[in-house]
């Protein structure tokens, strides 16, 4: 959009990369424009998340893991030790991984729901929550805190609330959100009109005052857009369904529809949305000269509005710098998205909770899985794992290999965190997980780590014949699926097929094949070229 470019109704903007200026006018359900003067110094900071989907921190095996609760909250608190009035809204889907829930990992999925709802209840003080489809996933009356979802009729058994206004310092944010009725369908549960509830809920909210009207909409981009178009008064549309899994295909600007703008973060907290709303500078210089005129002002009064003058002034002369051009009337907005990476400092508190949270999930894990015992026995002559101390008695030189290679740590890795009984990560460092005659939570002493049978399949029938059976059941070169089980996009970003035999390849492994690939990158210095990209700085508080 060229920079300056006019939208219907309220707002306008100056575009950027990654970060915009705005004026916001308060809307009108007749989407006319009125500016009425903004309060000095006034600063209303929005953080926005969506789908987070119970989850508390990221995997740590990518080269840069983003999300975190213990990040986002000190995010938070930051803005708000800086005086703003800082609001945390969130689109919905927030409590649960899985739509459907497998019954092993169900009370590991109550205990972070647990968490997640007390984390944006206590801690972030959210202003408001809309509804999605992972909400659901342990039926309606397992839903938590009451919703925004105005759409919803009552009997759908999900507790809610209305459109409410919420004062941030002295402006009046309305807050809404509908749901589309497709997401909801497949757990069973029917909402109505989206666009109705949204015209009522709007016209509603400017009414009783709001300056700013945020609408949570769950629902796809293209929805959402069309919703936008249609209802005149909103200000922000939070897009809440299908939010980017990796930040690289996260839409950095607000996209223009309407009276309004769509913004979405990424999923999983992995990117964070923040509007930064702030006076315009020259209203404050205004009535500070005023107040240095009079005799009898508060000295301290006078000099902290000095100093948020300061403020306001650098970031003014920031943005004009990459080049934004302030406008003349009105306050002004930047949208950030937020990548919670490593070096963002934690909140300690939040910290120790999720320690505490692994702990107390690992010990449930664990006496469920004791009682429903090991996993299957195999088909009778089918083959089950027998682990690597069978395997080495013929194959002493692959064992010694492999026994240097990161595979063969993975299960120290996890103990390393405290994460060893957790539905979470255990299934990729471990052998057979799963599987007839393989290992479960509970039963896997001889199958820890990544070993033989991982890439090669269970070898009980080929170590019975000593190595002789006519069909064997063994894969002698592992195909790439079977990798990519593991080494996917969300636990192995640097992950090539040739790159990574490179690492687990040489002498008395699969020697020839090694020569076969010849000379090129290895697994490993992929994998140290993203960690110093990424860079290894962990923020203040946090332990990893």
């Amino acid at each position: 959009m060229p920079r300056g470019s006019r939208v219907p109704g309220a707002l306008w903007v100056l575009m950027v990369s990654g970060c915009c200026a705005l004026t916001l006018a308060c809307g009108r359900v007749d989407g006319k424009r009125e500016d009425p003067p903004p309060a000095p110094g006034e600063k209303v900071v929005l953080f926005i998340t969506t789908e987070l989907k119970g989850t508390i921190e990221p995997c740590g095996c990518n080269s840069d893991p983003m999300g975190d609760i213990a990040r986002t909250a000190a995010l938070v608190e930051e803005a708000r030790r800086g005086g703003a009035a800082a609001l945390v809204v969130d689109g919905g889907s927030l409590l649960f991984s899985q739509a459907r829930i497998a019954p092993e990992s169900a009370e590991q999925e109550r205990l972070k729901a647990d968490l997640v709802v007390d984390f944006y209840g206590k801690t972030l003080k959210a202003a408001a929550i809309g509804l999605g489809p992972y909400d659901l996933s342990m039926g309606a009356q397992a839903v938590r805190p009451p919703r925004q979802a105005a759409n919803l009729p009552a009997a759908a058994g999900v507790a809610t609330r209305p459109p409410e206004i919420v004062q941030a310092g002295k402006v009046k944010v309305g807050v809404f959100g509908v749901v589309s009725p497709d997401a909801l369908a497949p757990a069973g549960v029917k909402a109505g009109d989206p666009v109705a509830a949204a015209r009522d809920a709007t016209a509603d909210l400017r009414r009783r005052g709001a300056g700013v009207v945020v609408a949570l909409a769950h629902m796809t981009r293209k929805d959402a857009r069309d919703l936008a178009r249609k209802v005149s008064g909103i200000d922000f549309v939070i897009v809440g369904q299908n939010a980017p899994s990796s930040p690289a295909k996260l839409v950095e600007a607000p996209e223009a529809a309407g009276t309004a703008w769509l913004v979405q973060p990424a999923d999983r907290g992995q990117v964070v949305s923040r509007i930064d709303i702030a006076a315009r500078a020259v209203d404050l210089r205004a009535e500070l000269a005023k107040w240095k005129s009079d005799p009898g002002a508060d000295r301290a009064f006078v000099g902290e509005k000095q100093k948020e003058l300061a403020e306001l002034d650098g970031e003014r002369a920031r943005l004009a710098a990459h080049p934004l051009q302030i406008p003349e009337q009105g306050s002004w907005f930047t949208l950030s998205q937020v990548r919670v990476r490593r070096r963002l400092a934690c909140d300690r508190a939040v910290v120790a909770r999720k320690t505490e949270l692994d702990r107390v999930t690992g010990k449930a894990n664990l006496a469920a899985a004791e009682k429903r015992g090991p996993p299957p026995a195999p088909a009778a002559g089918a083959a089950h794992y027998v682990g690597d101390e069978e395997c080495e008695g013929c194959h002493q030189a692959a064992a010694a290999f492999w026994k240097k290679t990161v595979h063969a740590r993975a299960w120290d890795i996890l103990t390393e965190v405290g994460k060893e009984a957790s539905y979470d990560c255990v299934s990729c460092h471990v052998t057979g997980w799963g599987e007839p005659g393989g290992s479960n939570l509970a039963h896997n002493q001889p199958l820890r780590a990544v070993q033989c049978e991982v890439c090669h399949g269970p070898g009980s029938l080929h170590a019975d014949a000593n190595g002789k059976e006519k069909k064997s059941s063994l894969v002698r070169r592992t195909p790439e699926e079977r990798c990519k089980g593991c080494h996917n996009e969300d636990h192995s970003d640097t992950f090539q097929y040739q790159a990574y035999l490179r690492d687990v390849l040489g002498p008395g492994h699969g020697q020839a094949m090694r020569a076969e690939l010849g000379d090129g990158p290895t697994g490993h210095q992929l994998r140290s070229a993203a960690l110093a990209k990424a860079g290894r700085d962990v923020g203040a508080g946090c332990p990893k």
